[in-house]
């Protein structure tokens, strides 16, 4: 059996935050990729504004670089779970993994549903602990704690003799040795050529080409990026695309990129093992086959996580439509969700009855406030739903999607978090005390119980708190209600300007959302309760001007600072009878019927449906 050893292809993985495009930035400086005058970002595979703002990978991308004689094929995977659509595919595209793990983390939620989708494609693993220069790193706790989930992700013998690097990306430094570090990362670029096996080399044989990720150019329109399984490719050829749902399509390979740094370089043929990018088919899937036109044999279809988490996105019908955005039809807002499926496979979009309504479903809250965010940058202007689980029936029992939630506490608030988990009906699974005074718990708590968890969780543990949760399955639903808003909210009872009187009026019946001069209509949501019902308040009444002098004249007071929450914190908020308002300039928080006696009548309604 031939092998290509000028090749390798390897994915880094890793929990969120843990270095990985900091590392694959590091590695392209150091091959040579760039010129030595050449102006570089930090974490230059980053490449869209969310992602640079929010420091996280949201798309996964390929890059190359040349080391001695080898080409190493490197993809950079997100680290979310909400992202996970993206690292499944990956796994299909190469032969070994980069596994990342923090030197004083160690293993976390991410890291374990990453790892696990890696064994199951049984990719060779080269585990790199990386932030070695961090104060308190335990590099050798943090290898057993590796090897321990290795073993209860059921490794094979192979997959548990994996090296390890140690490696600090920041300083561009690696080694085997975890007490000194080398100058440079070779220690890394040797293990990759010592470790990962090499791709076979079936270049005669007839082609087949699969599709693993989508890129879209308005000069080429849809292009397909993948790997090369067998075969040869070249410029021109007439092929056949093997439809996911059984059908042929044939059409010419218009243009073939190979990558190189962070370059798209126009190539004339690839061949087995190679990692490409193909225009010239309209209509390509993630998944789908390429091969020749005589010899139609498709390969196993990429598997996709399901959605878990929908929202109804609807068309802006508040006082104040059409006021700040460009694109406001339900026409714009449709065609910009069908352009979002173009590339992005863990979405899903359902129509409703209405013809302004469309049932949007993701695989998570940041999923999904991304794609909003994203929206509203571009000018769009509308409304959406509270975030509600995706529930599934299965051997006829309705089942709901369950987390795996891990936390980590100062030991001081564990009693607090244990009671507030407890309340949105989570059970504890495991309580690693490290002895420094931190507290590491494990959960499994229904999704349900988490929407709008995060809030309370930073006040209980002033700040002080880390959590990160993961899909873990889906488990038969949980009797009775999960999770939810305690609170009222202050509803805006006329249209006008926010005043300075009016707000310190109402400032003792809870948290103000808005400022002195915000612009607000009636039915706006403009702050908390510190009850549990609903109440309205005149936040725009002015105070009455007369000529006669007080005797107390006016005391300086000072108001208190208003709450005003992001996007992420705005949906997290929202209770069933409850939308945000969302445009390019405001996110607003306002109840669906505006009309305080609509919403009353609607109240009597459902209480003697009830009765």
């Amino acid at each position: 059996m031939n092998i290509r050893n000028d090749i390798r292809n390897i994915a880094i993985i890793a929990h969120v935050d843990h270095g990985k495009t900091t590392l694959v930035d590091k590695l392209l400086h150091q091959a040579g990729t760039f010129r030595t005058n050449e102006q570089v970002a930090e974490r230059a595979m980053d490449s869209n504004d969310l992602e640079r703002e929010r420091g996280i990978t949201i798309l996964a991308k390929n890059t190359a670089i040349n080391y001695k004689e080898t080409r190493i094929n490197i993809m950079d995977t997100p680290g979310h779970a909400d992202f996970g659509g993206e690292v499944e595919r990956i796994m299909k595209m190469v032969d070994g993994v980069l596994l990342v793990v923090d030197a004083y983390e160690g293993c976390m939620p991410q890291t374990r549903f990453v790892l696990k989708k890696a064994l199951e494609q049984n990719l060779t693993p080269i585990v790199v602990v990386n932030k070695i220069d961090r104060d308190f790193a335990r590099p050798a706790e943090v290898v057993d704690e590796v090897i321990d989930l290795f073993i209860e992700l059921d490794a094979s013998e192979e997959q548990l003799e994996f090296p390890v690097v140690y490696a600090s990306a920041i300083n561009g430094t690696a080694s085997t040795n975890p007490e000194k570090q080398d100058e440079n990362m070779e220690a890394i670029y040797e293990a990759i050529i010592d470790h990962i096996p090499a791709p076979v080399d079936n270049s005669t044989d007839p082609l087949q080409f699969q599709v693993a990720l989508l890129d879209y150019n308005d000069y080429v329109g849809r292009i397909g990026v993948g790997r090369v399984f067998r075969g040869t490719m070249k410029v021109g050829q007439q092929v056949a695309l093997m439809k996911l749902d059984g059908s042929v399509k044939q059409f010419r390979v218009s243009k073939l990129f190979g990558f190189i740094g962070l370059k798209r370089v126009e190539i004339e043929e690839a061949k087995a093992g190679d990692l490409v990018a193909v225009s010239g088919m309209e209509d390509i899937n993630v998944g789908e086959t390429v091969c020749p036109v005589d010899q139609q044999e498709a390969l196993p279809v990429l598997r996709i996580d399901e959605p878990t988490l929908q929202m109804t996105f609807l068309v802006n019908n508040s006082p104040f439509a059409g006021k700040e955005g460009k694109f406001v039809t339900a026409r714009k807002i449709e065609e910009r969700l069908e352009a979002q499926l173009e590339t992005d496979v863990s979405l899903r979009v359902d129509p409703t009855d209405s013809p302004d309504a469309w049932v949007v479903s993701g695989r998570g809250e940041l999923h999904l406030s991304i794609l909003i965010e994203n929206m509203r940058r571009e000018g769009f202007e509308l409304q959406v739903s509270k975030p509600e689980v995706i529930i599934k029936e299965i051997d006829g029992k309705k089942c709901e999607p369950v987390e795996r939630v891990q936390i980590d506490v100062p030991e001081d608030y564990t009693g607090a978090i244990m009671e507030s988990i407890g309340a949105r009906k989570g059970e504890m699974v495991d309580m690693i005390n490290n002895g420094n005074g931190q507290v590491r718990l494990i959960f499994m708590v229904p999704s349900r119980g988490l929407i709008g968890y995060t809030t309370e969780f930073l006040s209980l543990t002033r700040g002080y708190g880390i959590i990160n949760h993961t899909f873990d399955s889906y488990l038969p639903m949980t009797p009775g209600q999960v999770g939810g808003r305690r609170q009222g909210v202050l509803v805006s009872m006329e249209a006008g300007k926010a005043s300075t009187y009016g707000i310190m009026g109402i400032e003792d019946r809870g948290v103000i959302f808005v400022e002195p001069g915000t612009e607000v209509y009636e039915g706006m949501i403009v702050g908390e309760h510190n009850r549990e019902n609903d109440l309205v308040v005149n936040v725009c009444k002015m105070k009455q001007a007369t000529n006669v002098r007080s005797a107390t004249k006016d005391q300086t007071v000072s108001m208190k600072k208003p709450r005003l929450m992001t996007l992420e914190e705005s949906l997290e908020y929202l209770n069933e009878d409850e939308y945000c308002e969302i445009t390019p300039q405001s996110i607003r928080l306002r109840k669906k019927l505006l009309d305080k006696n609509e919403r009353e009548r609607l109240a009597k309604k459902k209480k003697y449906a009830e009765a």
